[in-house]
């Protein structure tokens, strides 16, 4: 009986390797290993620019090869984080894009913050589609390090924009978010890029008990995000009663 038990596992043994052997010759090393193995596996990170919250994340950054949610609400700092992980990026030889789908970002302004202007490639697409269809090349073109996406709520479908003003487009956002999402996580796990979305905040109508904030693009970037960080102003920053910053509170949520 035990002599059978032994020869059953064997055959188990051998035919899992067999297995494995033919996963990794299709889709290639590293495709599968047991849990202990994979837990070596390094993560590259990029520093935000802040060692408060570095540490709070707890890998020193956000994570390259992931999805990453900045959202708030509105001039709460959102932007300023992802330009300061550019920054921190470029310093380190990365190539980073901004595709600026709100058509608001201040070159002079990156620049104070220590953005290479020069070398920051940006993009100001017409409407949603095409926003992530360059997402998606420059992922895919496997030489990026960073892309942030401003904002979600700016990522119109194209049907929308050429529609009637007050023509209803349920859902149409949110479907275009979660087809892209189910692309861009794959594509950004094997090219190595960390994509950062910036998303706002958004107060559901009628809400009595409950959170009633929201953010727009459906509930896909919630679920395909691997890290989202929640931003707020929270006071300002004075020099002789004179405003010279604001205070800010970041919260790692995922």
């Amino acid at each position: 009986m035990v002599e059978e038990t032994q020869k059953e596992t064997l055959e188990k043994r051998k035919a899992l390797e067999n297995a494995l052997t033919s996963i990794e010759r299709r889709f290639g090393k590293g495709s599968i290993m047991p849990l202990k193995n994979a837990e070596k596996v390094k993560v590259d990170v990029i520093p935000t620019g802040s060692l408060a919250l570095d540490i709070a994340t707890g890998i020193g950054g956000i994570p390259k090869g992931r999805v990453i949610e900045i959202f708030g609400p509105e001039s709460s700092g959102k932007t300023t984080l992802a330009l300061h992980i550019i920054a921190e990026a470029q310093r380190r030889g990365g190539i980073a894009v901004f595709i600026d789908a709100e058509h608001a970002l201040d070159p002079k302004y990156a620049e104070k913050i220590g953005v290479d202007t020069e070398n920051l490639y940006i993009s100001q697409p017409d409407y949603g589609e095409q926003a992530l269809e360059i997402a998606e090349s420059l992922v895919a073109s496997n030489a990026v390090d960073v892309i942030v996406i401003d904002s979600v709520a700016a990522l119109v479908p194209k049907d929308e924009l050429e529609g009637e003003i007050g023509e209803a487009h349920v859902g149409k956002q949110a479907r275009l978010m979660s087809q892209a999402l189910r692309k861009l996580k794959g594509l950004a796990h094997k090219a190595n890029t960390a994509i950062i979305f910036i998303n706002q905040l958004r107060e559901k109508i009628g809400v009595m008990f409950g959170n009633p904030e929201t953010t727009p693009g459906g509930r896909a970037l919630k679920f395909f995000a691997d890290m989202r960080l929640d931003v707020r102003r929270i006071g300002e920053v004075k020099d002789g009663g004179e405003k010279t910053g604001n205070r800010v509170r970041v919260k790692v949520v995922k």
